[in-house]
This record gives C-alpha cells, sequence and structure tokens, in this order.
C-alpha cells in the first residue's frame, strides 16, 4: 500500500513538472498535440500505479520523451508557420459581414447549438447582433459585433481618462504577501497606520488589496 501512495505522490510531482514545462493553457484551449501528450501522459502515469510489478523508469522515461517531443513540435511550430498550420490548422470563418458561413460549420462539424453556445458564452444572445465570427484553432469562437450591438466604450464618446493597474493582493488569510508591498508601491508603516485605523491586527484580515493610489479593500475574517 505504501509503495503504491508512494509512486502516485512521485507520479504526480512528475506529472505538474512536466505540465509546467509544457507551458501554461487551460485544458480547452489546448492544441491538438497539446491534448494528445496530455492524454498520453495521464495513460502511461496510471500504469505503474496500478501495477506495482511494473518499474517506475517504464512510467518515468516515456513522459519525459513525449514532452521532450512536445517541446521540439512547438519550437517547430514557432520557426515554422506551414508546419504550424500542418499540426494545429488554421482559423475558420463562419460569419463574416454578418452572413453565417454554412459550408465552413459543416466542414467543421459545428453544429448550431455550438454556434449559440459559445455566443452566449460572450454574453451575446441574438446571432443577427454578430458581424464577424472566427473558430479558432483551438475550438474557440471569437466575435466581433456589429457596431450597433457593442458595448459602449469611452473612445465613442471621445472621453479621456487613465488607465489604470489592478489592485494587489497584500494580505491573504491573514498573512502578509511581503513581495506585494513593492509592487503596489506602498510601504509597511503604511499598511502599518491603515491596520492602526482599521482597529485590527493582520491575523484577523482574511483579504485585503490596494491599488496605485493607495485605496483599499478590507475584509475581516468570519464576514466580521
Amino acid at each position: 500500500m505504501l509503495t503504491v501512495l508512494f509512486r502516485a505522490a512521485l507520479l504526480y510531482i512528475l506529472i505538474i513538472f512536466a505540465l509546467r514545462l509544457m507551458g501554461k493553457r487551460q485544458l480547452g484551449e489546448l492544441q491538438p498535440t497539446e491534448l494528445v501528450i496530455t492524454i498520453l501522459i495521464s495513460n502511461i502515469a496510471s500504469l505503474p500505479i496500478e501495477d506495482p510489478s511494473i518499474p517506475m523508469v517504464m512510467g518515468i522515461i516515456p513522459i519525459f520523451v513525449l514532452v521532450a517531443f512536445e517541446l521540439i513540435v512547438s519550437n517547430l511550430s514557432l520557426k515554422n508557420r506551414a508546419f504550424r498550420k500542418f499540426i494545429s490548422g488554421n482559423p475558420i470563418v463562419i460569419i463574416q459581414d454578418g452572413v453565417l458561413n454554412q459550408s465552413a460549420l459543416h466542414e467543421l462539424r459545428f453544429s448550431i447549438d455550438d454556434l449559440m453556445e459559445s455566443l452566449r458564452e460572450q454574453n451575446i444572445f441574438n446571432l443577427s447582433d454578430v458581424h464577424y465570427a472566427i473558430v479558432e484553432t483551438t475550438g474557440k469562437v471569437s466575435v466581433l459585433q456589429k457596431f450597433e450591438a457593442q458595448t459602449t466604450t469611452p473612445d465613442m464618446f471621445e472621453l479621456k481618462g487613465q488607465d489604470k493597474n489592478p489592485p494587489v493582493l497584500l494580505i491573504s488569510d491573514g498573512k502578509l504577501i511581503k513581495e506585494n508591498l513593492n509592487e503596489s508601491h506602498v510601504s509597511k508603516s503604511w499598511l502599518e497606520t491603515i491596520l492602526k485605523q482599521e482597529h485590527i491586527k493582520i491575523s484577523e484580515v482574511f483579504l485585503m488589496t490596494v491599488d496605485q493610489q493607495q485605496d483599499y479593500h478590507l475584509i475581516r475574517k468570519n464576514g466580521g
């Protein structure tokens, strides 16, 4: 039993390391080669766990070979456009100038239900609001709405403003994130002053964020 637990823990760490080498992608955004590698790795890793008679090296070596192969393919894809098209395919336009390309949908085996679901995920419920839509190589649908259906922006009204960075997390579950003090351009003394004003200790803070204007948001533990 302990052998199985040890193998499972070791292979878990190995798979996490292997996936980190392959890069950061959400599951739904994997390219075909990345999805195949991920499935193969999971299957190979399960063999030494299910059968203790199989040496660990029989699981470790194939995993590293697959990861190395994926890294080689990824580098070739970056340097060679033709190879990238062969491996990942091309984005396909399914709506252009507001006209639905039915033949493209059939080519992709993309049903109307699939299309409407993808649009709803982007808060678009009316097909007539779409000016341009393209199915990316990951299967995700990118959409450009018609002008009259687009959300209003400051640029449309010629409003001027200033870009702001998002707030930085300073305290998480009662623990100070020291490296974020410099990123948020605040000092520890400033933080101590704020906490004193709020009559609270760091250990009593569930979450605290601060932006570049030193506007902060603080949530006490237990909803306090």
